[in-house]
């Protein structure tokens, strides 16, 4: 089973008025309708455009209906610029009971980072958004009904997954061959390796229900970019029902990914998710 230490200046945020409190436990039962987990990594640009439309649409949402509640967590993973200071500006104006900034010691990646926001949500569902905000939020509508359409749900557990597929040929056309070609690479190893009925795997904007968050994250082992494809293999494994729904995206400038080296990182880790887990290198609870 993977380590999951958490350094002690991690165990705690600052509310709004600069105090330090503790984070709560994905152990604990939930007190919010909706957590949202932002990853972040020196995205002092792109993240203000991302928290005005997210946080703009969930107070109109609560406003229409007050039992929606709702808490966003942006996790600083280990920034080298003002992503943190940017962050807090929206719990000082929305409270930290609706804006929470955990802020890593050191970069984890971006499943690190997520993993580490998950564990301190306190929602009934949770839902993983980009600090870019390639997605457009109001799309939380799409995957909410995804979400509902697998019900009964086995142990409360079902994912909804955000999906760009849809988009594929448009995209294409804008690519370099070289891209391209890295693209379909990938997609030909987590279809052959790890996941074969989810199509784009990669998608950042993912909403699980809170059984299904913990089963999986407790269980999950890659930090980094192929994150997605473990989350998602051990949710076939668990046999945690999957939707698949196509959203509205446009591409940032600013990615973190570097084409080539990024997506060799990803295909080892592709290899490393599918030969641990045949050999009981690592194993599911």
């Amino acid at each position: 089973m993977p380590n999951l230490h958490r350094h002690e200046e991690e165990k705690f945020f600052l509310n709004a008025e600069g105090r330090k409190e503790s984070v709560p436990s994905i152990h604990d039962p939930p007190t919010k309708e909706l957590s949202v987990v932002v990853p972040s990594y020196n995205e002092e640009d792109r993240l203000p455009l991302m928290m005005d439309e997210a946080l703009d649409y969930l107070e109109k949402r609560q406003k229409q209906d007050p039992s929606f509640t709702y808490e966003v967590i942006v996790v600083d993973d280990g920034s080298k610029d003002q992503t943190t200071k940017v962050a807090m500006k929206y719990c000082k104006k929305y409270g930290s009971d609706k804006v929470r900034v955990l802020s890593l010691i050191k970069n984890r990646g971006k499943g690190g980072a997520v993993r580490m926001g998950v564990f301190s949500s306190r929602g009934k569902k949770i839902l993983m958004a980009d600090a870019d905000g390639a997605t457009k939020f109001a799309d939380i509508e799409k995957v909410e009904e995804g979400l509902k359409n697998l019900q009964p749900w086995p142990n409360q557990m079902a994912i909804s997954c955000g999906s760009r597929a849809h988009l594929e040929k448009d995209s294409i056309a804008k690519r370099s061959y070289f891209r391209t070609l890295l693209m379909y690479g990938f997609h030909f190893l987590v279809w052959f390796l790890c996941v074969k009925e989810i199509r784009d795997t990669q998608c950042g904007f993912k909403l699980l229900t809170r059984e299904a968050a913990l089963r999986t994250f407790s269980t999950l082992h890659i930090e980094r970019w192929a994150f997605d494809v473990e989350l998602l293999y051990i949710a076939q494994c668990l046999k945690i029902p999957i939707a698949e729904v196509a959203v509205n995206w446009t591409e940032i400038e600013g990615s973190k990914l570097v084409p080539f080296w990024s997506w060799l990182q990803m295909g080892r880790d592709l290899l490393f998710i599918r030969l641990r887990y045949m050999t009981g290198a690592w194993q599911l609870e």
